[in-house]
C-alpha cells in the first residue's frame, strides 16, 4: 500500500508497514523552505559575541548607588526575604532564592498564584518582597502587591523598564538595563533572565561577605556536598570502632593473626599492649616483604618483630581532612592512621578507603 498525504505544504509518504517494524523515515519539511538544518561555529561565535555586547551593555549602565541602596535595605531586613516572580522570572527568583539561602541569608521563594490562595498569610511587617518582573506589567504580581502591602512588608521591584506600572506600586525600584534579548525577534527572555540571574547571586554574595561567613557556616549549609564534608566531618564521624578493630599483641605470631590481618578490610594490624596501649602497626605490605625476604622463616616471627614501632596516628577529634593530609604526606603515603587518645590507647582506625566512601 502506498500513499501521499498533504500536510502543511509538506509532502508525506505513507507505506505499509510489517507489523512490529519500525516505519521508514518521513520527510515532512519541504525541500525548498531555506532551512539550514545545522549551525556552523561561525555562527555560534557571533551569538556569544553577541551575548556577551548585550550584558557588558547591562555592566556599563548599572546604577550601583542604586543597587547598594536595595543591598542595604536586605541587609537591614529583621525578617524574611521573600522572592517571587511568574515564568522564567520565576525560576530565576526561585534560583536566587537558594543562592541567598545557602549563603547565610534567609528566603524564601513564594508563589504569587500560591500567595493569592492563602501563602500570603507567612508574610509579616519586618519581611521584604522583591518582585522579579522584565516588563514591569505582570498582571499576576501587580495583584499580590496591596495584598502584600497590607501585611506591612517593604515592597522592592525589580524590572527591565525604568517607569512601570510595577515599580510605580513598590516601596523601591531596582533598574535592571537591558538593550535588547539575544532572541533575534527580541522576545525570547534569554538575556534579561541572565542579567537577573548575575543580579541576584552577585547581591547574595555581597551579602554574604557583609556578614564575614566563614567557610566553616558555609559548609554547615551544604552537610551533603563534598565542601561541607571537609569542614564538619571529623575522625570519630568516620572512623572504624571496638569489634571492627584489627588488633594483636606483640608476641602473636605473624601465621597466627594472618586471619585478623585480612579480615577487617583495614590492610593491617594494630600491636597493643594488655591496656591497648599503641605499640606500632604491622601491614599486609609488610607481609609481602617479610616472606620475600625469609620465605618461611615467617612461620617462627612474631608481629612484634617486624612491625613499624613509630606510626603515624591521629586524634578522634581531628577533621577528616587533616586525617587524608596525613595519610598522603611524605615520606611516603600510607592507607590508615590509628586514631588514639591523649594517652596513645587505641581507639579507633582511619582508612581511605572509608573517607573517600565518606565523600572526603
Amino acid at each position: 500500500m502506498h500513499c501521499t498525504l498533504k500536510l502543511q505544504g509538506a509532502l508525506i509518504s505513507c507505506r505499509s508497514l510489517t507489523l512490529g517494524a519500525l516505519p521508514e523515515p518521513m520527510d515532512i519539511i519541504p525541500k525548498d523552505n531555506g532551512i539550514t538544518p545545522a549551525v556552523g561555529i561561525p555562527q555560534m561565535q557571533k551569538l556569544f559575541e553577541e551575548q556577551r555586547k548585550h550584558l557588558d551593555y547591562f555592566f556599563s549602565n548599572v546604577e550601583y548607588a542604586q543597587v547598594h541602596a536595595f543591598t542595604q535595605v536586605l541587609m537591614d531586613a529583621k525578617g524574611v526575604i521573600f522572592f517571587t516572580g511568574v515564568g522564567k522570572s520565576g525560576f530565576v527568583a526561585q534560583k536566587i532564592t537558594q543562592t541567598f539561602v545557602s549563603t547565610g541569608t534567609k528566603a524564601i521563594f513564594l508563589s504569587p498564584t500560591d500567595a493569592l490562595h492563602g501563602d500570603i498569610g507567612i508574610v509579616g511587617s519586618n519581611d521584604v518582597l522583591l518582585l522579579f518582573s522584565k516588563s514591569g506589567t505582570t498582571e499576576e504580581l501587580l495583584r499580590l502587591v496591596p495584598c502584600a502591602r497590607a501585611k506591612g512588608a517593604y515592597l522592592v521591584a525589580v524590572t527591565s523598564l525604568r517607569n512601570s506600572q510595577l515599580s510605580n506600586v513598590c516601596d523601591m525600584h531596582v533598574y535592571l538595563p537591558l538593550e535588547r534579548e539575544l532572541c533575534p525577534f527580541d522576545l525570547a527572555p534569554v538575556t534579561s533572565t541572565a542579567i537577573q540571574m548575575l543580579f541576584g547571586d552577585t547581591v547574595a554574595v555581597a551579602l554574604m561577605q557583609a556578614k564575614n561567613l566563614t567557610r566553616e557556616q558555609y559548609a554547615l549549609n551544604h552537610p551533603s556536598g563534598r565542601i561541607g564534608k571537609r569542614l564538619i566531618f571529623r575522625v570519630q564521624d568516620v572512623m572504624k570502632r571496638q569489634d571492627e578493630l584489627p588488633l594483636c599483641k606483640e608476641n602473636d605470631l605473624i601465621m597466627d593473626q594472618l586471619v585478623e590481618l585480612t579480615s577487617k578490610g583495614c590492610g593491617c594490624l594494630l600491636v597493643v599492649d594488655k591496656e591497648c596501649h599503641l605499640i606500632g602497626t604491622f601491614t599486609d605490605g609488610d607481609l609481602r616483604r617479610t616472606l620475600k625476604s625469609i620465605r618461611e622463616g615467617v612461620f617462627k616471627l612474631t608481629v612484634g618483630e617486624m612491625c613499624n614501632r613509630n606510626p603515624r596516628t591521629i586524634g578522634s577529634n581531628a577533621m577528616a581532612m587533616e586525617a587524608m593530609q596525613k595519610m598522603e604526606s611524605p615520606p611516603s603515603p600510607v592507607q590508615f592512621l590509628p586514631v588514639v587518645n591523649y594517652d596513645n590507647v587505641v581507639v579507633g582506625i582511619v582508612t581511605l578507603h572509608g573517607l573517600v566512601s565518606a565523600g572526603i
